[in-house]
């Protein structure tokens, strides 16, 4: 009993060291709810802010297969290049890899009685989605974003510099 009542305790521990300071990120991008609700539309807002996902296929960048750059809806930070991008009929836009170490920051999420790895925008904290590991060749990753908080810069205004 005093093994099991040890090992109970030392799991608690880490737990909650493994949780503690995982909603204190420090982002470059700090703005009030209410600045954040004036810049989002609602849906925006929703998925950006508040960690709630659209239905699956709703998405306008679903199917999209343009040349270009996927863009944080809330601050603009680089997310995922197009040549990264591929179906992974999950009903959202998968994403193999991340565009740089820099660009993402995970935590996990326990919510809804599961345990997933949630994907933020290192810039401002935006909640994009959450990462898999069950993805194609070279990563073995599958990024599974929101449509909603993400924005498209086609590839002819990446070169244009605009």
């Amino acid at each position: 009993m005093v093994l099991k009542n040890t090992i109970f305790t030392f799991l608690l521990f880490v737990f909650c060291f493994a949780s503690y300071g995982q909603g204190n990120l420090k982002y470059s991008i700090m703005k009030t709810e209410s600045e954040w609700k004036r810049k989002l539309t609602t849906d925006q807002y929703k998925v950006l802010r508040e960690k709630d996902t659209e239905p699956a296929y709703s998405g306008k960048l679903c199917t999209n297969k343009s040349k270009g750059m996927y863009v944080c809806a809330g601050c603009g930070n680089e997310l995922f290049m197009s040549d990264t991008k591929y179906d992974s009929g999950c009903g959202w836009p998968s994403f193999y890899d991340a565009n740089g170490n820099d660009k993402i920051v995970t935590q996990m999420d326990y919510s809804y009685d599961m345990i997933r790895t949630e994907i933020m925008c290192a810039k401002c904290g935006g909640h994009l989605g959450h990462v898999f590991d069950d993805g194609p060749a070279p990563t073995g990753q599958r990024y599974c974003v929101n449509s909603l908080s993400m924005n498209f810069i086609p590839e002819s205004a990446l070169n244009s510099g605009q």
